[in-house]
């Protein structure tokens, strides 16, 4: 898909769509869980159906009636039953360690840069626990055996994704399992969002210094209804536009005490100079004629915020330095190049620096730049185009549907000129 954009400004109030990370997990736990769950979430993106198809070739029950998933849980799992990620790590590396507590033995379908994205930190640590595994580094992965012991070490700094997937199969173990987190952690608003989401299904968790404690013994046990609270990581391509443009805008249904740790958006435009106004459930970037300025931005905790803040930075005197991204290399895009690339396309001023980027502020022309198969490229470019002087027109912009489907719907309700080819 092709979209042409003609400059305009973004502004007014537009609802964020459910939680991408939450609604990965509560669809998990519920499918694990002791009774039927029914789940609040209008946006289905591909990320979440590919977790949906993978529960549902497990056993599960999944429909969908209006904005509400029908949740039953899994029975008798079948024999090498074939899970399709597509291209969801959050999908692989969430129902993988399940599937191995199980001891069920399954296959894994994998796409797009899925199956190069690393794995070793998982291998490492189950193939002596009676967990074979053959098709490493390929389209199809199958796994057999039942994962034993429970007590695990996992390094913390590759990606919390592994401490996310090893804490909710261990939710269904029956037993008290501790996970040892080495080499610090990174992320940890992913890890709390698991923690929480776990214990709206039974399952009590605490750290005792590095190490995370699960009382699994009781198993998951669903309340029968459960909301999906809105999405930070993707509404904070609409607040950052709006903030580099200086026009105002509200994105309501957030979470404003959410566990999801990209609410640091906020922290983050208010360090360049936004004003910003909060409600229980909303923010407003406030208009304003002041340019931002250019700041220091620590990504360990936060990687996914680094497209949606590089609209910012190019807009704002002077450098924005980005470090603790390296991870970014890791994900559907190398998005240390491709953030660079892409603002470099549209006439901006970036560099790849060896865990991160330097952006300075520069005015932006427009041009052509590809999606790159990353939704959040697309979306970057998205709002990017605000900030030039002159057409934007994104290749392969079907890739927003991996997490926000109605993306350049919204987009248009926003003000955006968006011509879809």
């Amino acid at each position: 898909m092709k979209v042409s954009i003609r400059p305009g400004r973004l502004s007014g109030t537009i609802r964020a769509i459910e939680s991408k990370s939450y609604a990965h997990r509560a669809l998990i736990c519920a499918a694990f869980a002791d009774r039927p769950t029914e789940i609040v979430c209008t946006a289905l993106s591909d990320d979440i159906e590919a977790t949906i198809g993978c529960l549902r070739a497990l056993g599960a029950e999944i429909t969908r009636d209006g904005d509400k998933l029908w949740v039953t849980p899994v029975g008798d799992i079948p024999k090498d039953a074939i899970l399709d990620c597509k291209e969801s790590g959050s999908t692989y590396r969430f129902i993988l360690p399940c599937v191995c507590m199980r001891g069920a033995d399954s296959r894994f379908r994998l796409g797009g840069r899925l199956p190069v994205r690393p794995m070793d930190v998982f291998w490492n640590l189950v193939e002596h626990r009676g967990i074979t595994v053959q098709g490493k580094g390929n389209e199809i992965v199958c796994v057999k055996g039942k994962l034993t012991g429970d007590k695990f070490k996992i390094p913390g700094n590759v990606s919390s994704q592994y401490i996310s997937g090893l804490a909710m199969a261990l939710g269904m173990s029956g037993r008290r399992g501790v996970i040892e987190i080495t080499n610090g952690i990174e992320s940890l608003g992913y890890i709390n969002i698991t923690l929480d989401i776990m214990e709206k299904f039974g399952i009590k968790t605490e750290f005792d210094n590095n190490k995370l404690i699960v009382h699994g013994e009781k198993r998951y046990r669903s309340s029968g209804y459960l909301k999906i609270e809105g999405d930070w990581s993707n509404a904070a391509f609409w607040l950052c536009s709006a903030a580099a443009q200086g026009s105002e805008l509200t994105c309501t249904g957030l979470n404003i005490r959410s566990k999801q740790g990209d609410r640091a958006v906020c922290d983050i435009l208010e360090g360049f100079g936004a004003k910003l106004v909060y409600s229980d459930d909303s923010v407003t970037v406030k208009a304003s004629t002041e340019r931002l300025n250019g700041i220091t931005i620590d990504a360990h905790d936060t990687p996914d915020l680094i497209p949606a803040v590089a609209v910012c930075a190019v807009s704002a005197i002077g450098e924005t330095v980005v470090t603790g991204a390296a991870r970014l290399r890791l994900k559907e895009s190398d998005r240390l190049e491709t953030v660079t690339d892409t603002l470099n396309k549209l006439g901006g001023k970036a560099r790849v620096t060896e865990d991160g980027m330097v952006i300075t502020g520069t005015k932006l022309s427009g041009g052509e730049t590809d999606g790159c198969n990353d939704h959040r490229i697309v979306m970057m470019s998205a709002a990017a185009s605000s900030l030039c002087t002159n057409e934007v027109t994104i290749t392969g912009a079907q890739a927003c549907e991996k997490s926000y489907p109605t993306f350049f719907d919204d987009f248009r309700l926003l003000g955006g000129n968006a011509d879809i080819m």
